[in-house]
């Protein structure tokens, strides 16, 4: 331990090793959790079948925000074992940052910087402390509001770390009025997923949300309202993490989808290539989801058969909540619905009954936004590496209800061009310009980085 920090040239006493040494592995828990690892912050929540979906709705009351510590101690104590963490958790052996210049550059001329990071793995949050280090300046994180219900020692690691608490289920003044705070007052970088949803794939993107840029738009205009003669902007800098698989994928994918083929009561497809294999499992997965919501498997092509029940499994709640049938994405739909939803439920006023079939409702919801986070013709399209392994691990979380993180995978940060937040949206825009920029360079910067993916080669018998 004395090694470890004596490399970092510090030093200390024996008790304070210690203290750090503790500090550094709660740290790791606190960032576990903050990078969304939601299953052991929640109970579980009854689902019907073995086809086991993702834990992610609220059980906790009244929501009271939770402000982030300001303070830099605290964080450069945490982080100390965020690597050594980061490796055994997630299978991250090396994280390596591009064009972080960009973002000294902005630092130095006193700018708001709002950081907004693609989010396709549990990880992210975690491979971020890389840019934090070579940038010597903690982040403030916006997160999730039920991350900070666990336990009090969860809240008090997250507050130090710098993260603050978002109520998704409604309108949080109070987060909102804190972002903007960090950016107008240039305190510390800000990370914004605008995702604000796992993807679960890290070459497609979800619809990004709106409130990213009305919170750099509002933290403009409080800027030039503060003072007419200062030169300080607010800017919104895109970061890419790609994520690259360094082992041997046949051995590590090959028991795993037996496993998963077993579950389905077949007899593993030993010899058949992986792609081949993922393309039945996933039809497979997707017909015993129609045979229990539409009564039997459908035909079509499968992104018309997700579409499909998709539908069948939001519509009749917007019918009912909203008055009518939604557009634009699932992610953005759920989110209507949870917010229609919620609120009575969580006043714990209503009967066990109805309280039972809005539960139904929920759950079916969470279930539409995990079959549109798996991308039409995702692997059989272009068939990498890390396309089949992330495909290959998400069949075993929603079957299993089980989180896989394999590895070794080295994560590559790149940061995008900063783009300067305008205090007036040009409303005769179609799309939001800021919102438009940020998914342009994402999707770019993401694009350029898959060179370093590598193209599946079937083993050769």
């Amino acid at each position: 331990m004395l090694r470890f920090l004596s490399c970092r040239k510090f030093c200390f006493c024996c008790v304070s090793c210690c203290f750090v040494w503790v500090c550094g592995y709660l740290g790791g828990m606190a960032w576990m959790l903050l990078c969304g690892n939601v299953s052991d912050v929640l109970p579980p929540i009854p689902v019907s079948g073995d086809f086991k979906m993702a834990k992610l709705l609220p059980v906790d009351s009244r929501y009271q925000f939770v402000p982030p510590h300001t303070g830099s101690l605290w964080p450069r104590l945490l982080s100390w074992l965020v690597p050594g963490h980061l490796q055994r958790t997630y299978g991250v052996q090396e994280v390596r940052v591009e064009g972080a210049e960009r973002i000294r550059e902005l630092q130095r001329a006193g700018h708001g910087i709002l950081l907004t990071p693609n989010h396709c793995r549990m990880s992210d949050a975690l491979v971020l402390q890389a840019l934090s280090a070579d940038l010597d300046q903690p982040f403030h994180v916006m997160a999730s509001s039920h991350l900070f219900r666990g336990s009090r020692l969860q809240s008090f690691l997250l507050r130090r770390m710098g993260a603050f608490s978002i109520y998704r289920e409604g309108i949080d003044r109070a987060a909102v009025d804190q972002a903007v705070s960090i950016l107008a007052t240039a305190s510390r970088p800000l990370v914004i997923f605008p995702e604000g949803a796992l993807s679960q794939a890290n070459d497609s993107l979800n619809a990004l949300q709106e409130g990213v840029s009305f919170i750099a738009r509002t933290a403009a205009v409080r800027c030039r309202r503060q003072s007419e003669a200062s030169a300080r902007q607010i800017f919104a800098v895109p970061v890419a993490i790609r994520y690259l698989f360094d082992g041997d994928l046949e051995a590590v994918a090959e028991p795993l989808l037996s496993s998963i083929e077993q579950r389905l009561s077949w007899k593993p497809l030993t010899g058949v290539p992986l792609v081949e294999r993922i393309v039945r499992v996933g039809g497979a997965l997707l017909a015993l989801k129609e045979l229990e919501y539409l009564g039997s498997a459908q035909a079509g092509t499968l992104a018309a058969r997700q579409q499909r029940l998709i539908d069948h499994l939001l519509v009749p709640a917007e019918l009912e909540w909203l008055k009518s049938q939604q557009t634009g994405s699932v992610i953005a739909r759920v989110r209507d619905l949870r917010r229609a939803i919620l609120p009575d439920m969580i006043e714990g006023q209503l009967p066990a009954a109805e309280m039972d079939r809005r539960w139904a409702q929920l759950n079916q919801a969470e279930l539409a936004q995990s079959l549109s986070l798996y991308p039409s013709d995702y692997v059989a399209g272009d068939p990498t590496v890390d396309r089949i392994l992330e495909t290959i691990e998400r069949f075993n979380e929603h079957l299993n209800g089980t989180e896989l993180h394999l590895g070794p995978r080295r994560a590559i940060i790149e940061v995008g061009e900063p783009i300067a937040a305008s205090a007036q949206r040009d409303r005769s825009a179609g799309a939001d310009p800021l919102l438009a920029s940020i998914e342009q360079q994402l999707k770019s910067l993401l694009q350029r980085s898959s060179v370093h993916c590598r193209r599946y080669q079937p083993a050769v018998s």
